[in-house]
């Protein structure tokens, strides 16, 4: 008779859901502690609320063009936050809810508490009634996340000066909101308050917004920041942010300051891995406190693994559970193969929407590899026409000789959707003249890429 592994995962996101549910499926015994709430900061405070909130500022965004169509007065339409920010937070706890059932139904076990390392293969839980447990673990994955970056010159409050996580406490919308930093987060939270109605400032420490983003792409998304009335402060560094009188102040190294209701700080986060055991246990951290991982999730300490933001390789929900899928999948003896990031599609929530796969515009420019591309403003496309959508374009990347996607960037509404074909084309190696002979919808969006796929021929 075959004696079952035990595996113990130190989190309940989407890296140790996602890794509990196929160490279950594969007949591990498998313990979850988790302090937080199931889902995670993904669920509970960051990619789902964010997201909804980006959705009903989308909707409203779509009232106020309403007289382009020849429908009048929507423009007219108001925000209630409070009942905003309930709904949000009721789907964030019904899904982290749908999770906790889920991982029930499959046979494992949570405990709600705090999991430490005692040595590899031995985990302490300190659970939230008081009581310890100490388990045995023949596998241990940490995924513990990340949380908001803070200074010592800007610390948040909960009130007026807000991290991501608290933002959905506001009942009412802000007078004028200061968002620092022109990253992911900021850039999305950004937006999305403008597109609720409020006065928005975007502190941005680069050039333009979404530095990291392709430049093409983040040219129209800035564009777009401006035209809906958002200012944009490029090449502006925070120095401090504090309460002044009933708002907040937020002075900048070369001595300006802007003022507002509230700040948002968006600059970052750091992970989750102190106090947890791990460098007491031999486990390698970066100098940024991240746990070292290979392609396979595993540390630098036998039968110990880690997913998600705690690792650092890419703060995406979908990479954290294919991390902690790797590493079950590896620890408990199925076939596997290693994290390809190249493979990896991601969107930037903003509106319209950047969605992006396989290499870029930046390191073609840079040399670093040898691809074409074709660019197609989405003006042209005649879906994109008929519902009044101007900003964007779709470019496809494809590798000099064999022609095979080697990429691509959609700037459009809903492009978390519209990239999955380049991604299903990227992974499985298609080539530009497939991806151009396969029907497309006419009108449709999709129309698009199958058009940039054939000046690529």
């Amino acid at each position: 008779m075959s004696v079952r592994s035990s595996v113990v995962v130190l989190g309940g996101g989407p890296g140790g859901y996602e890794a509990a549910l196929v160490a279950a499926r594969m007949g591990a015994q498998v313990t979850v502690i988790d302090r937080d709430g199931l889902g995670g900061a993904c669920v509970l405070t960051d990619c789902v609320p964010s997201k909804a909130l980006v959705s009903t500022a989308a909707f409203m965004g779509g009232l106020s063009s309403g007289a382009t169509l020849g429908v009048l007065g929507a423009e007219r339409a108001s925000v209630d936050l409070a009942a905003v920010n309930r709904r949000i937070l009721a789907l964030a706890a019904t899904q982290s809810a749908d999770i906790h059932r889920r991982l029930l139904a499959d046979g494992v076990r949570l405990l709600a508490g705090v999991g430490t390392l005692l040595a590899p293969g031995r985990v302490r839980a300190t659970c939230a009634d008081g009581h310890t447990e100490d388990l045995d673990a023949d596998v241990v994955l940490v995924a513990t996340g990340a949380t908001p970056r803070t200074m010592p010159t800007a610390e948040p409050d909960g009130e007026r000066i807000l991290t991501w996580k608290q933002i959905y406490a506001l009942d009412a919308l802000p007078g004028k909101l200061i968002v620092v930093g022109s990253g992911v987060t900021g850039a999305e939270l950004a937006h999305a308050y403008i597109g609720l109605g409020a006065s928005v400032t975007l502190v941005s420490s680069r050039e333009r917004v979404l530095p990291g983003e392709d430049a093409d792409a983040a040219t129209v998304i800035e564009d777009v920041f401006r035209r809906d009335g958002m200012e944009v402060l490029g090449r502006s560094r925070m120095a401090s942010v504090e309460r002044h009188g009933s708002g907040v102040r937020v002075t900048l190294v070369d001595g300006r300051t802007v003022d507002g209701s509230h700040a948002l700080l968006a600059v970052g986060s750091v992970p989750q891995t102190g106090g947890l055991g791990l460098e007491e246990a031999g486990i390698e951290l970066t100098a940024s406190g991240h746990i070292e991982v290979d392609a396979v999730s595993r540390t630098s300490v036998r039968g110990v693994y880690a997913a998600g933001d705690c690792t650092g390789v890419l703060p995406l929900a979908s990479v954290a559970a294919m991390q902690g899928r790797i590493a079950m999948w590896h620890a408990l003896g199925d076939a596997v193969s290693p994290l390809k990031l190249s493979r990896v599609s991601a969107t930037i929530f903003t509106m319209p929407e950047i969605a992006t796969v396989g290499i870029t515009q930046k390191q073609i420019d840079d040399g670093l590899t040898e691809a074409s591309y074709d660019m197609l403003p989405l003006a042209t496309n005649a879906r994109a026409k008929m519902d009044s959508f101007h900003d964007g374009f779709v470019k496809v990347f494809s590798r000099k000789g064999s022609g095979t996607v080697a990429g691509g960037v959609v700037v459009a509404p809903r492009a978390s959707e519209l990239i999955y074909p380049l991604a299903l084309a990227v992974e499985n190696h298609l080539n530009v003249d497939q991806v151009a002979s396969t029907f497309t919808i006419y009108p449709s969006m999709t129309g698009s890429i199958a058009e940039a796929a054939r000046r690529l021929h």
